[in-house]
């Protein structure tokens, strides 16, 4: 999975003392390629998923005689009966608005329904794709990597308090509470670091989004941490290659490893207790929009 060829020949003859063609080799990953392929454009059912979470990593591979960077896209989401289930996996040469609007338009057209929040990172033109297609659905901009950027203007010895101070944000029960806390941390930091202070007066309602929803659910929707596991295990595989002979051998270890994720997630425990969601929904119908939500109504 992810070699060229020729390598699977030698790795083969090597472990086996007989020598597989380059043809059969490649045949059999053509194979390979179809069944994945397969898996990839499969019905998503009559299921709606409510929460959908896209990462992107990236990797290096052979295109046009050239090395370049290719962004991993992955996508997954948890549905109407809190099972986690991967729903894409797409390799792209770009981050653009138009890589996600194909990306979000594949996952329609295959029944992707019902999403309530989306989580992610502030990947390029992802926002604006989400907008266009999951309409009146919230962003929830990752906790974790925002904090992570944010560390990064200040000095090491700074970062703890820092930290601690976004804590106590995140933290917060509600919207109203969590802007409050912040406007003070932007203050504190306001004298000695004014790029901190606006930053956090910029974007940080950005990741509040999921105060909206149940108290129980908000540890697993505010970051993307979900699929961490699955991103340390694709590192780890993928540094044995580390230069794929092409795009299309990065997008086949890439899906075998996602299959495996998900299908681990599908059959495993439940991941949230969705009767919660539906619960706030019907005691409280149209306030997760107006009320605690960067909601996304543009396009």
């Amino acid at each position: 999975e992810g070699v060229s060829t020729r390598k699977v020949k030698d790795i083969t003859e090597e472990l086996c003392g007989t020598s597989f063609s380059k043809s059969l080799v490649s045949r059999l990953a053509g194979e390979l390629d179809a069944e994945l392929e397969r898996w990839r454009s499969r019905p998503l059912g009559e299921k709606a998923y409510p929460y959908l979470f896209v990462d992107a990593r990236y990797e290096k591979a052979r295109v046009d005689k050239r090395i370049v960077s290719e962004g991993v896209l992955i996508v997954y989401g948890v549905n109407e009966e809190g099972y986690r289930e991967i729903l894409g996996v797409e390799v792209a040469d770009t981050e653009s608005e138009a890589t996600y609007h194909e990306l979000f338009r594949s996952l329609k057209a295959r029944g992707l329904r019902g999403v309530r929040l989306v989580t992610s990172d502030d990947h390029p033109g992802l926002e604006a794709a989400i907008a266009r297609h999951f309409q009146g659905a919230s962003w929830q901009r990752c906790q974790f990597h925002y904090s992570k950027n944010l560390l990064k203007l200040v000095g090491s010895k700074k970062r703890a308090q820092l930290a601690e101070g976004l804590r106590e944000v995140f933290t917060c029960p509600t919207r109203q509470t969590a802007l409050k806390v912040a406007g003070e941390l932007a203050d504190r930091w306001r004298g000695s670091h004014p790029r901190v202070a606006e930053h956090i007066e910029e974007h940080i309602e950005e990741c509040l989004s999921c105060l909206a929803f149940p108290a129980s659910h908000r540890k697993r929707i505010r970051t993307t941490n979900g699929l961490e596991r699955l991103n340390q295990e694709i590192k780890r595989r993928t540094r044995v290659v580390r230069i794929f002979p092409n795009r299309e051998a990065c997008l086949r270890l890439v899906t075998a490893l996602v299959v495996e994720q998900s299908e681990e997630w599908v059959s495993g425990r439940r991941y949230l207790n969705m009767e919660e969601l539906m619960l706030a929904e019907r005691e409280a119908p149209g306030v997760k929009r107006e009320e605690g939500t960067v909601a996304l109504m543009r396009g």
